[in-house]
């Protein structure tokens, strides 16, 4: 099934193309149940963070749906607060907790925190030879902080996880982490709450010619360009409509057109390189 194609990490596990992302979703039912129809809906990937503050429903609402733990990758991040006062390892057996799993399939740092990202990497590495993360890996991690990152590191991150979208394309950390053989995901990849980016005209004519909606030709973009892409949406109509992807296919000169909207800096959210925790 094209919905659960998956991509080889570094390490050789297999993660979703297509994931849905709960960033904002609130505790409770709202998670629970966008969880669940994700899952009815044929996701396998489910992205979430201790920051979001709805790991419990994540849990609650991959056991409503029945499935086989074992067929789900499931993502969770290490927060800053936890970096700063050195509990990652409780952060992480908290997260496990409230998940109610026995190991996740992808654990992220989730912001670089200057002087901690290192110690941080060390617990994860530590997780990882665990074997209560699949995969270990990063998240808003510019070149620089790879860099810092990789010149005392045993294991090279498997994912990094940035904001991306046809307004902020980042294909520079794109190529970077390629040559460094790290899996780019795209959190925000269609443009962020409040965001103009499925307005834009020349997605909207793009979407017209091929029937689709400009949230798909955007999520199609993405996967073009072999990234890994979690949208987020509450609404059952919505997590559906972001699975039809597949059938069509965007032409080069359409996909030159959206890497012509890139206004970087235009983020949704803050810039790495500007952050001071």
């Amino acid at each position: 099934m094209d919905l659960q194609k998956t991509k080889k990490l570094n390490n050789g596990v297999e993660i979703p193309y297509l994931g849905l992302g709960v960033f904002q979703i609130k505790e409770g039912n709202e998670t629970a149940n966008a969880v669940h129809w994700a899952i009815e809906a044929g996701y396998r990937h489910i992205d979430t963070a201790a920051l979001y503050g709805n790991e419990k429903s994540v849990g609650t609402g991959i056991r409503n749906s029945g499935i086989d733990r074992k067929k789900l990758f499931v993502t969770t991040k290490l927060w800053k607060d936890d970096m700063l006062r050195g509990s990652q390892m409780k952060a992480f057996e908290k997260s496990l907790k409230l998940l109610q799993m026995d190991y996740v399939d992808l654990y992220l740092i989730h912001w670089p925190v200057a002087g901690k990202s290192m110690e941080s990497w060390k617990v994860l590495e530590e997780i990882y030879k665990s074997e209560k993360a699949r995969a270990i890996g990063v998240s808003n991690f510019m070149e620089k902080h790879i860099d810092a990152l990789l010149h005392e590191a045993k294991i090279v991150p498997a994912v990094n996880q940035v904001e991306c979208h046809p307004h902020l394309s980042q294909q520079p950390l794109v190529d970077y982490c390629k040559k460094h053989g790290i899996v780019f995901e795209a959190w925000s990849p269609l443009g962020g709450t409040g965001g103009n980016l499925l307005d834009d005209p020349v997605l909207k004519k793009i979407a017209d010619k091929h029937g689709k909606s400009a949230a798909q030709v955007t999520l199609r973009w993405e996967l073009q360009r072999d990234i890994i892409t979690i949208p987020k949406s509450i609404h059952q109509a919505r997590i559906i409509a972001n699975t039809d992807i597949y059938g069509f296919e965007l032409s080069a000169d359409e996909m030159k057109a959206i890497d012509a909207l890139d206004k970087n800096p235009q983020r949704s959210g803050p810039n790495p390189n500007n952050m001071d925790f």
